[in-house]
């Protein structure tokens, strides 16, 4: 991503120029690792984004939503004590480098007037947003500490004096001079885009590629000086997103990359703001939900491993409470043999009178012959009534088990944060997963997927258990068409057939649809069921998405999304 020092420049001055005096009225922590600003400008009110993650890393204006969460973070906290009702005094960036300072004049508790910086350094992993106190050039508190372990150079703690990184001794892009730009670039000798990102502060791979291509390498010294007189005119900014061959977003950039993506595969912007929310949203999203849901997925799997494991020693005691009859028979032929029996005998045989051979059966030599008859009828009664309840757990067992594959199977197919929340609530209300009262949120309204088939038929699938639920039983009809992989965990997905009645290729595209939102979502071949809804009924006290039906057909397919989406 091509977050460069050029970018960020460019991005300062827009930011100078539009949030001058913008009120901060909220501050919010959305993520870890990212700060969204609510500010009231003479424009009205914009969404200032923050981000230190290592793979979007950057400062803009955003329009996207966020999900905040109802406890906010420690950070997030001592923004809002020291910045909220602040005013942003100046944006700047420090030399060419990849970071925004942010000037803010606000008042202290004693109601005085106090100046405070936010230092966003945008770098890649080294990327951090550090609060100063401008009159002591002291750190408050940064969103990532650095401590002497991790950088001996430079450490981010509260307390201590800020130090920028180390400079690299490169020549400054906004204000660098013909003689010396020629100069520094011939040092470097003929190493292509290297000698121009080794040479000049601000450039990164991306852009240093474009000016290399884009002309005679003795012209270079002139297409940069060009390129900075369009930058800081910002007549030459083409905000653009830049796709790869599939059609996902590759890179992105304030400037033009002619010369290294064909113009059929850019998506211009009218705001950097706007292709950057496109860009991550895009291309980085999956990654974050899979990052977060790595968690999730680590604790619903323990839960099945537990599950596995209680079912194994359910069948061991099922399999031992087998002796029950054996326990019987031993109590009856005791019982019928007493007088074989001298006191503290340690064993006795005695005849079976069920198929004519003899049985030798072990005593406690401290008890008499009745007593030892009574403990085997004991051990038999225990036996018996163990069998029956361990069948009973056993199947508990089982019904927890199918519902816990079905979870980890929605996990890893989530594909937003919405989803995610949606199965952890769907957990903590069954009693799987802890959640403290004081961060539980207010469920929200089910969201299922929607497609159309080729002919124009509305299809829908459960993003989760709850989802599924919602879907069978209330948005579906009577008529309406259910689709369940056989046997395999996946979502419920419903083909309205209200306008008129399916065709084979409906049926088809709705079978790859549960396929392809199921465990076997890789396989070839699934079999999955389908059957009329009023055929699906939910038993009673039945776990989210738990069903049972009947007049099922089976089909097989290959998992498949359908293009209408």
């Amino acid at each position: 991503m091509s977050y460069d020092g050029l970018f960020a420049g460019v991005t300062a001055r827009q930011l100078d120029r539009l949030l001058a005096g913008a009120k901060i009225e909220k501050i919010y922590q959305p993520e870890p690792d990212e700060i969204l600003m609510q500010v009231y400008t003479r424009d009205g009110r914009k969404k200032l984004l923050l981000s230190t993650q290592p793979s979007s890393a950057a400062v803009y204006l955003t329009e996207r939503n966020f999900e905040n969460p109802a406890a906010a973070p420690s950070f997030c906290m001592l923004l809002r004590k020291h910045l909220q009702s602040g005013r942003i005094v100046q944006v700047r960036q420090p030399q060419t480098e990849r970071m925004i300072e942010f000037l803010i004049e606000t008042v202290n508790e004693m109601g005085y007037s106090v100046n405070k910086c936010l230092m966003a350094e945008t770098m890649g992993k080294h990327s951090n947003l550090v609060l100063i106190d401008r009159e002591t050039g002291k750190i408050i508190d940064s969103i990532k500490r650095i401590s002497i372990d991790v950088n001996r150079y430079r450490q981010l703690l509260p307390g201590l004096p800020y130090t920028p990184p180390p400079t690299q001794e490169k020549l400054d892009f906004w204000t660098i001079q013909r003689e010396a730009l020629c100069q520094r670039l011939a040092q470097h000798g003929p190493d292509g885009p290297k000698a121009i990102m080794n040479g000049i502060q601000g450039f990164g791979p991306t852009s240093a590629e474009e000016v290399w291509l884009s002309g005679p390498p003795e012209e270079i010294p002139d297409r940069i000086l060009a390129l900075r007189d369009a930058l800081i005119q910002e007549k030459g900014l083409q905000p653009a997103v830049y796709l790869g061959e599939e059609g996902t977003p590759q890179d992105v950039h304030i400037i033009p990359l002619n010369h290294i993506f064909a113009e059929s595969r850019t998506l211009p912007f009218e705001h950097p703001g706007q292709a950057l929310d496109h860009f991550f949203q895009n291309r980085l999203q999956s990654n974050r939900v899979a990052q977060r849901s790595v968690g999730l997925e680590r604790h619903v799997q323990s839960l099945l491993e537990k599950l596995l494991l209680k079912k194994q020693r359910l069948l061991e005691d099922l399999k031992e409470s087998e002796r029950a009859d054996q326990l019987r028979l031993q109590a009856e032929l005791l019982t019928a043999g007493l007088h074989k029996v001298s006191p503290g005998d340690p064993r006795v045989t005695v005849d079976n009178y069920y198929d004519g051979t003899t049985m030798t059966i072990e005593l406690d030599p401290r008890l008499s012959a009745a007593k030892n008859a009574q403990n085997y009828y004991k051990k038999y009664g225990k036996a018996k009534t163990a069998g029956k309840e361990k069948l009973l757990q056993l199947e508990e067992a089982e019904k927890d088990i199918q519902y816990i594959e079905s979870v980890l199977s929605a996990v890893s197919l989530a594909e937003d944060y919405e989803t995610l929340e949606q199965i952890r609530r769907e957990l903590s209300e069954a009693g799987y997963l802890r959640t403290r009262k004081a961060i539980q949120k207010k469920p929200q309204k089910s969201k299922p997927y929607r497609f159309r088939t080729a002919s124009g038929m509305e299809l829908l699938a459960g993003k989760s258990n709850t989802d599924n639920d919602y879907v069978t039983f209330t948005m579906a009809g009577k008529t309406d068409l259910w689709f369940h992989t056989k046997d395999i965990p996946g979502s419920h997905v419903i083909l309205l057939c209200r306008e008129r009645a399916p065709e084979k290729e409906d049926i088809l595209e709705a079978a790859a649809l549960a396929a392809f939102y199921s465990k076997a979502a890789s396989s070839e071949n699934v079999p999955v069921d389908y059957t009329q809804v009023r055929h699906v009924k939910k038993p009673s006290g039945a776990k989210p998405g738990m069903v049972i039906y009947t007049s099922q057909k089976t089909i097989y397919v290959n998992p498949k999304v359908p293009t209408v989406n």
